[in-house]
């Protein structure tokens, strides 16, 4: 099992620059590379404070220009939000200025709040991805592309320049529920998924459902994220515990319910998980209690976990879990072969 590493942007206090945070997180994704992290991965949100990533593919540009090789992944784009021919040849500069690094997390999109101000209705969201995901597939492969679906009527064009990566930069799927999972696995994908807060039974579920649709000799792959930090001691545990906790006030209030957003803050809300909850669901801890719970993810088969550790600890402590996960947790996973690849084998 290998680890990848998060770049969220998460921005509780709307006070701190912004442009500090961006440079912050350049200086932890230098550092991931440095320490052997497998990728980098950038999400895509609008008008919150919550992931601070509207234009993922700009920022994946950015930090190629701080690192050497390792891959970044959208995670995701939001195609509803998109006009495809333009993302298209969006995608094809990125990868090109990459020199072929960029790999494609896409995704139908989870926040109600963002599709209300984006007047793209929600319940349009699954058949508008899968129109677009066709359409985006066909302008990276092909040239002279013409298309007539209920959201594009267009004459021939050709998307320039063209991707370095071919047929196009890998893709990866966002899903959540098990049949969603299940139907990007048949179609060929790889998937990422993550549990949110859930406990392990989440976890469990959506790697089940990842193997048992995959066909055999498949090179597809299974990434999951989840919370994750290597603490100093049994003090600084409870400290991120309450960080993640408030954390997951603000989540909720976009991905359950509409959403209460004061000039682009989310407003926390009471939620029912207790710190001790989040302790049990989540990675946080001594580097031997994330070495035991991760130890049940790999015996799962997962290829990777891409872990966030920006939900709220401050920058010198984000670079301290990056050292402490990398030296004291990693290790213990790398060439392991779980029993579930063993029983693919």
């Amino acid at each position: 099992m290998d680890f990848g590493f998060y770049l969220p942007c998460y921005w509780p206090d709307t006070s701190f620059p912004a442009q500090t945070m961006y440079d912050e997180m350049l200086e932890e994704a230098k550092l991931a590379e440095e320490l052997g992290y497998i990728s980098l991965t950038i999400p895509e949100h609008h008008f919150i404070n919550y992931l601070t990533h509207p234009n993922p593919l700009l920022t994946a540009v950015r930090v190629a220009s701080v690192t050497k090789k390792i891959p970044l992944i959208t995670a995701v784009l939001v195609l509803p939000f998109y006009d495809i021919r333009r993302l298209a040849g969006e995608i094809a500069q990125a990868d090109c200025l990459t020199h072929g690094r960029i790999q494609l997390g896409v995704g139908r999109g989870a926040f109600r709040y963002e599709f209300d101000r984006f007047n793209v209705p929600v319940e349009e969201s699954r058949e508008r991805f899968d129109d677009s995901l066709n359409l985006l597939m066909k302008l990276l492969t092909e040239e002279e592309v013409s298309w007539d679906s209920k959201y594009y009527k267009f004459d021939p064009i050709t998307i320039t320049p063209r991707p370095v990566q071919k047929p196009y930069p890998p893709i990866w799927i966002a899903a959540l529920a098990e049949g969603a999972i299940q139907g990007c696995v048949r179609r060929g994908f790889h998937v990422m998924t993550t549990p949110l807060r859930d406990p392990f039974s989440a976890v469990k579920m959506q790697s089940n459902a990842f193997f048992s649709a995959l066909p055999a000799g498949s090179n597809q792959r299974f990434s999951m994220l989840r919370m994750g930090f290597v603490t100093k001691n049994e003090a600084d545990t409870q400290e991120k515990l309450k960080v993640a906790h408030a954390n997951h006030q603000r989540f909720v209030n976009v991905f359950n319910t509409p959403g209460t957003v004061k000039n682009g803050a989310i407003v926390p809300i009471e939620v029912s998980e207790t710190l001790d909850d989040i302790r049990q669901s989540l990675i946080i801890g001594s580097a031997q209690e994330c070495v035991d719970k991760l130890g049940l993810y790999a015996e799962l088969g997962i290829h990777d976990i891409q872990v966030n550790m920006n939900f709220g600890a401050d920058h010198k402590d984000v670079m301290g879990a990056l050292e402490r996960f990398a030296v004291h947790v990693m290790p213990h996973f790398k060439n392991q072969p779980s029993s579930r690849a063993k029983e693919l084998a």
